[in-house]
């Protein structure tokens, strides 16, 4: 991997959030991974920024080599640790993108409006209805991850090419790491009631893209039209051949379209 910087913020709370970051003299952006995700698992979309952005990757709090407190893994916790971490590197008028969790955590950031944030990215945020919401929380998905744990990086790695076979061998190996780096209290984060993404959404003030991937089962077209009737702030942008997990399917493609946004920012 690059050698980038490694931090480590000390949030007020306590909390410890570890950090990569691109560093120079650009303008700051933030990128927030989902569940079962690292800082590091950016590292595709960090390449194709660094040149013109200083690009900041935490580890959400239970992941990665992030502190993990036996409680406080709501959205609302989320949301105050990014707080937190822009104020406690002083990073001006930052743009806050997130994946999945990371984007329903960057979107409660944006939503509070104490950030000061230039613009917003969601890529494929979990914004769930509360029935979606209890099916995930009743499913089995923190089940598999204990299982998971027991195993090797290896097994772990030879499971995820044969399911995702098109997925770079690097990032394959990204997210099994990352995989075995979060503990069994960040499955928390799936308790509802999550936030109303609706109020949420309304009450964002920056510009905002949001990408979804033409079969994702998360953010549909059809709701996606919606969030921007609610809101014109709104861009939606879908990327061909792409699911739930777009960062990981089609890093280059996401690549463009988030550095074609920042630059209109800038």
């Amino acid at each position: 991997m690059t050698t980038w910087m490694r931090g480590v913020h000390e949030e007020a709370n306590g909390i410890n959030l570890h950090y990569l970051r691109t560093g120079g003299a650009h303008p700051p952006v933030v990128l927030l991974h989902g569940l079962m995700g690292s800082g590091a698992c950016w590292s595709p979309l960090a390449r194709v920024l660094e040149g013109e952005f200083d690009v900041v990757m935490p580890d959400a709090r239970g992941h990665g080599g992030s502190s993990a407190p036996h409680q406080g893994y709501r959205y609302d916790d989320h949301a105050s640790d990014v707080v937190g971490l822009i104020r406690g590197l002083e990073l001006s008028r930052p743009v806050l993108l997130g994946h999945s969790m990371g984007g329903m955590t960057a979107a409660v950031v944006a939503s509070r409006g104490t950030a000061g944030l230039r613009g917003l990215v969601l890529v494929d945020p979990t914004f769930l209805s509360p029935e979606r919401q209890r099916e995930v929380h009743g499913s089995d998905v923190a089940e598999q991850h204990r299982r998971a744990l027991g195993l090797l990086k290896s097994d772990l790695v030879a499971q995820a090419r044969a399911r995702n076979p098109r997925r770079s061998p690097e990032l394959i190996e990204l997210l099994a790491e990352a995989r075995l780096k979060t503990r069994m209290d960040a499955f928390d984060v799936l308790t509802p009631p999550n936030p109303e993404y609706r109020d949420v959404v309304s009450a964002i003030d920056v510009p905002t893209l949001l990408v979804i991937g033409d079969s994702s089962p998360v953010v549909t077209l059809e709701m996606a039209t919606e969030l921007r009737s609610l809101n014109p702030r709104v861009r939606i942008e879908q990327v061909q051949d792409a699911s739930h997990g777009l960062p990981y399917d089609q890093p280059e493609r996401l690549g463009a379209v988030v550095a074609s946004f920042l630059r209109e920012l800038a």
